[in-house]
Formats: C-alpha cells, structure tokens, sequence
C-alpha cells in the first residue's frame, strides 16, 4: 500500500486540499481554513488495492477516512464467517463512526482506491468545537438512514428487474465521467458480489442485466464496463 504525505500549503487552504472531491465534502467542507491546515498537517494518503482491508469489524479504530476516489464496500461479518455486503461509499464520502472505537463493519476497497486517512482523536476533537461540522455529521446520519430505508424497499418489494436497475444506477449516479443524461463505469462488484448485494442468484442477475441490454437501458462493453445512454430511463426502470 503506497503511502504520501502532501505538507504543501498556502496562507488559507493547503494546497493538496483544494485541489481534492472530499474538500467540500461531509468533514473537510465544515472546516474553516485554519481547521483544514492542522488536519492536512496531520493527514496522509494511501493508494489501496481492490481487496485490501481498510477497517475491520470489530477493530478499535484510531482513524478515520476521505475516500477520494474509487469504491468501498461495508460489510457485516456473522460469528460463523458468513458475511453481507451492507453498503458502498465512494468519493467524496466519510468512512467511519465518530466518538465509538470499535468498527461496527469491516470496510475494504472494492476497487483500487485512494483514501486520505486522519487522526481520530483530532477529529473527535473539532467536532466537540464545531457546530457545523456537528450538523454536518448529523446530515450525513440522517442521508445514510433514508438511503437505508430506500434499501430496505428495494430488498423487500421490488422485482428482480428493478434491484440490478437499483443498484446499476446507485453506482451510476457516483460515476466518472457522468454528464445529466448518460454514465460511463466499470462495475466494482462482480456477479457474485452483486447477487449476494442483491439477494439475488448470480444466474438472476446476469438474466436481469442481459435483459436491460436487449432493451437499450445499458451497454455492455466487457464483463465490467457498463454504459447508460440514458439515465432517466435507468432511473424510472429502478421505480
């Protein structure tokens, strides 16, 4: 895992900051200048391979994260070994749980990513201080629980057509390049991960995406590239 650390700043936001996706984002966009010089004081980047592990369920934690880019998937492990894919985060989103040490969720890099790691203690310490960054935190609380609720809908009710097209336009909506009507994306959960994502079998999902392809909704480049041409038309498929 390759790891640097940027100390380049000028008189109000670092430098390396102003230039990154998370600096308006849930922590660094509720941070005055002053606040963003001492965090990137003590900040360090770390490029992270598909696979690797970046927090584990049940670790104490002494960090927390910016994703800046790529894709990470949260995860539920059982006592048995069984596991479930909870949740996807991609950049510019926080990763962690402010004020609880042990990790509720293991989190690792779904795809090759990069990520800007912080101290908590430092962190904890600026939310003690900073109404915005509270009401920042607490909107971010509120946004995960009605996407959880929105979830919970597409698990329990709708078809089988409209979970791949759910799921297909959560990753679309976070892609790059994106423009308002189209996406262009590679795939950070293979079948398998998108079945078990899903609750669905692998041979249900790879039906479902063949049947949006033959209908236009989706281009299918390779076995991970995938096109929108139309976005509002993946959305309305979604319900």
């Amino acid at each position: 895992m390759d790891v640097a650390h940027s100390e380049v700043f000028h008189a109000g936001t670092p430098v390396a900051c102003s230039s990154c996706q998370a600096r308006h984002g849930v922590v660094c966009g509720a941070l005055s200048d002053h606040q963003l010089k001492e965090l990137g004081r003590h900040s360090l980047r770390r490029k992270v391979d598909a696979g690797a592990e970046i927090i584990a369920q049940g670790a104490e934690t002494s960090f927390y994260s910016n994703i800046m880019r790529g894709v990470v998937k949260l995860c539920k492990v059982m006592p048995d070994g069984r596991q479930q894919i909870v949740g996807l985060q991609f950049a510019p989103d926080f990763v962690g749980r402010p004020f609880v040490r042990e990790s509720t969720l293991s989190a690792e890099a779904a795809t090759d990513a990069e990520i800007c790691v912080f101290p908590r203690n430092l962190l904890d310490r600026m939310i003690a201080e900073t109404p915005e960054l509270q009401r920042s935190l607490h909107d971010q609380a509120l946004n995960e629980l009605d996407a959880a609720r929105e979830w919970m809908l597409t698990l329990g009710r709708r078809t089988a057509e409209e979970k791949v097209a759910s799921l297909l336009h959560l990753i679309a909506t976070h892609a790059e390049p994106q423009t308002a009507i189209s996406a262009d994306f590679d795939l950070p959960l293979s079948r398998a991960e998108i079945a078990d994502f899903l609750g669905l079998t692998i041979e249900t999902v790879s039906r479902q995406m063949t049947r949006l392809r033959k209908r236009g909704v989706i281009l299918i480049e390779s076995s991970r590239h995938i096109v929108v041409p139309d976005m509002n038309e993946l959305e309305k498929i979604s319900a």
